[in-house]
């Protein structure tokens, strides 16, 4: 078991937490081990094997970046009559970015930083194997 500190989670508060293994290893995210990354026509054991995608498949490249603009329709919200110039308008009202495995909208991180920063001393006490 971990003990920590509760100011490094909550701030000034002067208690101890107690965080178990299994606490842990539901916070770390998975991390592949070296070696075991997926090889096209290989099975686990090394033999070949027929290819998936039958008909040559698609060579489709994900973007490291990926821009999702959070948009509302105009009619919608402000009950907008069919036949007003202004029917189909639309207001961006922000935008998501992914890089990797972070989200962040309009250029600030989504997630608890509490949990991140709990997750990180995880890493640190039970170092994978």
């Amino acid at each position: 078991m971990i003990l920590l500190p509760l100011f490094l989670l909550a701030g000034p508060a002067s208690a101890d937490v107690a965080v178990s293994k299994r606490d842990c290893d539901r916070l770390v995210r998975y991390r592949q081990a070296p070696g075991v990354e997926y090889q096209p026509g290989v099975d686990a054991h090394g033999r070949p094997v027929a290819p998936a995608d039958l008909g040559g498949g698609y060579n489709i490249k994900v973007p490291e970046i990926i821009v999702i603009p959070i948009e509302v329709l105009v009619q919608d919200r402000f009950h907008i009559p069919a036949n007003s110039v202004l029917w189909n308008a639309e207001a961006q009202v922000g935008t998501v970015i992914v890089k990797g495995d972070q989200v962040y909208y309009e250029g600030q991180l989504l997630g608890d930083p509490e949990t991140a920063a709990l997750a990180e001393l995880c890493r640190e006490y039970y170092p994978p194997k």
